[in-house]
């Protein structure tokens, strides 16, 4: 009994249909190999079994075993197919056949044997195609991955007027060769691991050697390591198991699908994570800061970027607390706004039968009830719904006088305001913490507003980002980062890297590299 529980604690981390003894072997009959393979796919029918004759005098069975979609069939054909069948022809008499096709028939690079069960079927699951014959020991399996992919678009999300048009794609390798396409350095190291018993996904750790904090490195390496689910289907399961507090509203974990962004933090001294199967890649360790700067601000000129940056800070404040400071004055505080806008705002309440935080209420969730409207519809008739909609809702809503044409402008900054966050993570948290703030606004005006931001702000200084501080360069206050926060100085000031990441080489420009005014051509005429 003790030795059938220890067997089945070693196995644990496999499917049940893959869990094997370690001397279970493949057999040496091909038609017993067969059987097996076909029993436990349960006769699948993507699963393809070509049988083919190679050699002359004798012939050998010979089968091929892949799974449909997941193989590339120019490269099988080619590689395989013809190379054994045509290549082994000729083959010498005295040479074993096995051993022909395994040293000379294949002319693939990448072919590996395999033994036993669980590796067999974990290479044919990764898109590997299986070679196995009458006698052999082992199975051959060749690198044939492949199917339909993706081409590499524009970003969906992060989209800019000067910069990079390309993003990432479902597919890891295509992701990888983005990112070392920008970084050509023999320093960028990547470390790759599968995540998830059934799915097996991989997912690839980046870092800039000798940039990149060690320790960094390692924990993000050992929390992917520790995650132990059945199943990793996009970055975002990630995101839940490697930040380091969850009961937070705030996104702790930078995520982006623009190649340069990652370039961009590996640069910096991050760490950045990729996975198959999703275009979204991760970067740590993060700031607040960090989410409402736009990679589209270092393409431009220092003063127009700062410009941008200065004014999406303000929008930002006004996606998060625009209702709430105008329910505030106008239910607690009307003698603070000015005479002639107080009697104008007055006179718009005759008739409505709520107060100014019900109004807000109602017309926060009827906005977000067409946004959500406009991301599931299809995108044809996305824009109709969500504008046709948002007008004729507002419209009704104030001729049937359930709320003042004040709210309704109001709610619909707001709701533009959210749309200029960089970040859509970020722009999610504001969302939900803007009804936190109206609801305390609601209650005891602007001194419930300032009780809610200081526990708001207290909350985000106790948060961390593998180990970096959430509100950095500001709690704690560094002051060598601040070129690089609410303004962006321009290029020759920003010699060094951010203390943020934590980089082992704080250098990034040699210092005294100035631009230098260009020289007259006349003044170095001799005539």
């Amino acid at each position: 009994m003790r030795k059938k529980r220890s067997a089945r604690k070693g196995s644990k981390s496999l499917p049940k249909q893959l869990q094997y003894r370690d001397q279970d072997r493949l057999f040496s009959s091909l038609e017993e190999n067969l059987s097996k393979i076909q029993q436990e796919m349960g006769h699948s029918s993507d699963l393809v079994i070509r049988r083919i004759e190679a050699g002359t005098d004798p012939k050998h069975s010979v089968a091929l075993v892949q799974i449909e979609g997941l193989v590339d069939d120019r490269r099988a054909d080619e590689f395989l197919t013809k190379s054994i069948m045509v290549d082994s022809a000729p083959m010498d008499v005295e040479t074993p056949f096995y051993d022909f096709v395994k040293e000379n028939a294949l002319s693939m690079s990448n072919v590996q044997l395999v033994s036993r069960w669980e590796e067999l079927f974990h290479a044919l699951l990764d898109g590997k195609t299986l070679v196995l014959g009458e006698g052999w020991p082992e199975a051959l399996c060749a690198d044939t991955a492949g199917g339909d992919k993706r081409p590499v678009t524009e970003p969906a999300l992060q989209t800019v007027i000067r910069g990079p048009r390309d993003s990432f794609t479902e597919t890891l390798s295509t992701n990888l060769a983005l990112v070392r396409r920008r970084i050509k350095s023999s320093k960028l190291w990547v470390q790759s691991q599968q995540v998830g018993k059934m799915t097996r996904t991989e997912v690839a750790v980046l870092h800039l050697e000798g940039i990149a904090d060690p320790d960094t490195v390692k924990e993000v390496i050992r929390k992917i390591r520790q995650i132990n689910i059945d199943g990793v289907l996009e970055s975002g399961y990630l995101e839940g198991f490697i930040q380091d507090k969850t009961r937070t509203p705030f996104p702790t974990v930078y995520n982006t699908e623009r190649p340069d962004v990652i370039a961009g933090g590996l640069l910096e001294g991050r760490v950045a994570i990729l996975m198959d199967n999703t275009p979204v890649a991760l970067i740590v360790p993060t700031t607040f800061f960090q989410f409402l700067t736009s990679v589209e601000e270092y393409y431009q000129r220092w003063d127009i970027a700062t410009a941008t940056r200065i004014l999406r800070f303000l929008i930002f404040t006004i996606s998060l607390m625009g209702p709430s400071i105008y329910v505030a004055f106008k239910a607690f505080h009307p003698t603070l706004i000015p005479t002639e806008l107080m009697v104008n705002l007055m006179a718009q309440r005759e008739g409505v039968p709520f107060p100014a935080i019900v109004e807000a209420f109602l017309m926060e969730i009827t906005f977000e009830i067409l946004r959500e409207a406009g991301i599931r519809t299809p995108r044809p008739l996305s824009t109709a719904v969500t504008i046709v909609g948002a007008i004729i809702i507002g419209e009704t809503a104030i001729r049937a006088g359930l709320v003042t044409p004040s709210m309704v402008i109001v709610v619909s900054i707001t709701a533009i305001a959210s749309f200029a966050t960089p970040s859509y993570s970020l722009a999610n948290s504001a969302r939900l913490i803007r009804f936190g703030l109206m609801l305390s606004a609601g209650l005891f005006g602007l001194l419930g507003l300032t009780l809610a931001l200081i526990v708001l702000v207290a909350h985000m200084n106790s948060l961390r980002s593998f180990g970096t501080p959430y509100l950095i360069p500001v709690a704690p206050f560094v002051p060598r980062d601040q070129k690089d926060l609410f303004i962006r100085m321009p290029w020759e000031a920003l010699s060094t890297r951010p203390r943020t990441a934590r980089p082992l080489d704080d250098q990034r420009i040699p210092e005294g590299q100035d631009p230098e005014p260009t020289r007259d051509p006349k003044e170095d005429d001799p005539s």
